[in-house]
């Protein structure tokens, strides 16, 4: 049967695909949208299974609060090339998938993916924009956390992106500044004290070793391993950390001279440099 302009470009607006690729799904579904619709969709499973051995580690990296600041969502859309990383569409994909989290809020990636995205799950929605694009495309990473106020920071260029959440009052731009610092410092806990036993027992061990090659006796060596691993403490976690506005001041500090009794419960911090 003979396939109008019209319906292509009614085809085309309905999944994004290429004139070429909608004008070919309508002749094989006999004009049957629906069925052009699968067509376009299974395409895109044959893409994503000859693709599934390239390296996806383009994308963006996006975060958001909720509009009552309870929560805040923070994920990934990876795909193979920059070019396609910079595309609104893309851009606004993944938009609409951190929209879908903060609403239905799921506990892990594979129920974010199993959730609805218009008539489809986003699982699905992946899987139709591999057939668009012809990249492997994947969602690689979600995480939300929630509070009394939580603030998003996305790096410019949508690479890297930051959540903090506060227990407590805490104003838009102090919010801001904390979540920059996370992004920025990239800090591995929120204080000393939350920083994980096997992290600091590599960091003693790390200290030991240098201590040893530099010729300290033997039993000096703990001692000079607690005093570098405060160190860390003040490089690595985030309340300790010298402030990057003003480093005459810690993260804690700056915060308690803005909102006495505010306390940072929450951070994430994700790049595709990572």
């Amino acid at each position: 049967m003979a396939i109008s302009a019209a319906d292509v470009a009614k085809l085309r607006k309905m999944t994004s695909a290429g004139m070429m690729d909608c004008k070919n799904a309508l002749e094989e579904a006999n004009g049957d949208f629906e069925r052009a619709v699968e067509i376009i969709r299974e395409k895109g499973k044959l893409v994503a299974a000859k693709r599934a051995d390239r390296d996806a580690n383009e994308g963006v990296v996006l975060a958001k609060a909720s509009s009552d600041k309870k929560s805040g969502a923070i994920l990934s859309l990876n795909c193979e090339t920059d070019f396609v990383a910079k595309n609104a569409d893309f851009i606004n994909v993944a938009n609409k998938m951190l929209e879908i989290a903060l609403q239905q809020k799921p506990k892990n990636l594979d129920e974010l993916k199993n959730q609805p995205f218009e008539s489809i799950t986003i699982k699905e929605k992946i899987n139709e924009q591999i057939a668009v694009i012809g990249e492997k495309i994947d969602l690689s990473y979600y995480d939300l956390i929630t509070g009394d106020v939580v603030v998003a920071y996305i790096h410019a260029g949508n690479k890297l992106a930051s959540l903090v959440a506060f227990q407590g009052n805490i104003d838009e731009i102090t919010g801001k500044d904390v979540a920059m610092q996370v992004a920025a410092m990239s800090p591995v806990a929120i204080d000393k004290d939350d920083v994980p036993a096997d992290v600091i027992e590599k960091e003693l061990e790390i200290a030991r070793e240098k201590a040893r090659n530099e010729g300290k006796p033997e039993n000096m060596l703990d001692k000079i391993a607690q005093g570098r691993l405060q160190k860390f403490y003040q490089e690595s976690t985030l309340l300790n950390q010298e402030f990057i506005k003003d480093n005459k001041m810690t993260v804690r500090q700056y915060i308690e001279s803005k909102h006495p009794g505010a306390k940072v419960i929450a951070i994430r911090r994700y790049s595709l440099s990572d």
